[in-house]
């Protein structure tokens, strides 16, 4: 579909012309129309699809440039995307003379940017922390405030960003446009959409709803070979994290140890563990700082990580329910899921009441050995004795990483923000880096304990 279906000026058409926007991606066609109509959207959309087009030629058509008050803020995850998202609108705006785009970002220096707000600007985009900053000091007023898109929505609560988001929303008035733009539709994202929008329509460009697609697999081995299966198992297949789920505590605490002695990063969550830490565990495992979690049932309740690699199965489950239940947590939101059942010859009978036309009964010797492998986490989890109590929020953690201790915003992941601690998954390589600014550095002008978990 040509832009030039749309009711578009001109000057605009020219212009993504000259840029060499030809035919409009699948979510430029599906949002475009009922954003030029008004609507607030709701829209599923990854980096690389062209949603910054489809919000950006929106707001600017709506755009008033003789009105020389904030219309439109663009609220991002990171500063290097609000960087990203301000350098296409200003190549979008070309066709409209003297549009006046800032960015407002934390990690950046405050002073500059009261001085770029003292002159005004049609298009904000920034970060939530920083924003809401310029917000509470007076500094930017939303009054006028006529569109407002939330990128990345996802990626931004991974950063324990939510809390901002709804501060922020306070200072705007109650009828505006909302877009919400996120790779997955969670719930969390949903129940945005329903606080913060009217009558959204919903734009998938890429269905969530199939069923899961998940391959299963079933090994009989003897209890011996159980380990040296595992580890196969993974080596051949490689997935970026697993939950390997077992009957008993005792089997979980000795599978993770026998995992780590053969440098497979894995931690244990059962029955016996106090909360505090069995929240250490399951932040690290939410947060890629370990790739194996190894969970009874009981212990696994109320974990929900939106994209699964693998289950497997160490024990044969007790029952349909329980085994439904475990490999349901993979191939979920189109994505292709593995699950793997290790049984016994003494539980053959009971396995083989598994079987169906799709299921795969295979031999286990048929795996590969992978010399040499291991699995490392991509983040180490930094955590600061400091959290909700303290008013330590996602995006001073954020500032004080992307701002001293010079990090790009990439090279952070989920935020986890409690009463007390705030956890920060870093990129596994610049971890040691990470922790020494932090500990030397200040976070909101006070000193907190900042350790490696």
């Amino acid at each position: 579909m040509k832009f030039s279906n749309l009711p578009l000026s001109k000057e605009m058409l020219h212009n993504l012309e000259e840029i060499g926007y030809k035919e409009m991606t699948p979510i430029q066609a599906e949002a475009l129309p009922h954003i030029l109509d008004g609507k607030d959207v709701i829209a599923q959309a990854k980096t690389g699809s062209g949603k910054t087009a489809a919000f950006g030629i929106g707001l600017l058509t709506k755009l008033q440039v003789k009105k020389f008050r904030v219309q439109s803020l663009i609220l991002c995850p990171t500063r290097e995307l609000a960087d990203q998202v301000a350098k296409e609108l200003r190549m979008l705006a070309r066709a409209t003379h003297n549009v006046k785009i800032l960015t407002l970002c934390g990690g950046a220096a405050f002073g500059p940017q009261l001085g770029s707000l003292s002159h005004g600007a049609h298009i904000i985009v920034g970060t939530p922390g920083r924003i809401l900053k310029h917000l509470k000091k007076a500094t930017l007023s939303l009054e006028d405030l006529e569109m407002l898109v939330l990128d990345e929505a996802d990626r931004m609560l991974d950063m324990g960003f939510s809390e901002e988001i709804n501060e922020v929303l306070s200072f705007t008035k109650k009828r505006k446009q909302t877009l919400l733009f996120s790779a997955t539709y969670t719930d969390e994202i949903m129940d945005i959409s329903k606080n913060l929008q009217h009558e959204a329509v919903s734009v998938k460009t890429t269905s969530t709803e199939t069923a899961n697609n998940i391959t299963e697999r079933f090994y009989e081995v003897n209890d011996h070979q159980k380990l040296d299966t595992i580890v196969n198992i993974l080596s051949n297949f490689k997935p970026e994290n697993v939950i390997i789920f077992t009957n008993t505590k005792i089997e979980a605490k000795e599978l993770a140890e026998n995992l780590l002695k053969k440098k497979i990063d894995a931690l244990a969550i059962h029955g016996d563990l106090e909360q505090y830490e069995r929240n250490d565990v399951l932040v690290q495992f939410a947060n890629r700082s370990c790739p194996v979690l190894i969970a009874t049932d009981v212990a696994a309740r109320g974990l929900d990580i939106k994209e699964m690699s693998m289950v497997i199965n160490y024990d044969l489950p007790h029952g349909d329910e329980t085994y439904t239940h475990r490999i349901g947590r993979t191939g979920r939101a189109g994505q292709d899921g593995l699950a793997f059942t290790l049984f016994s010859q003494y539980e053959a009978d009971k396995a083989y009441e598994y079987k169906n036309e799709t299921r795969l009964f295979e031999d286990a010797g048929e795996l590969k050995t992978v010399n040499g492998f291991e699995m490392k986490p991509q983040y180490i989890t930094l955590v600061i004795e400091g959290g909700k109590k303290d008013k330590v929020r996602a995006g001073d953690l954020l500032g004080a990483l992307t701002g001293d201790a010079g990090l790009q915003g990439s090279s952070i992941g989920k935020i986890d923000i409690y009463e007390r601690q705030s956890y920060v998954a870093i990129e596994a390589k610049l971890i040691d880096e990470a922790h020494r600014q932090l500990k030397n550095g200040k976070i909101k002008g006070k000193k907190f304990s900042v350790w490696v978990l």
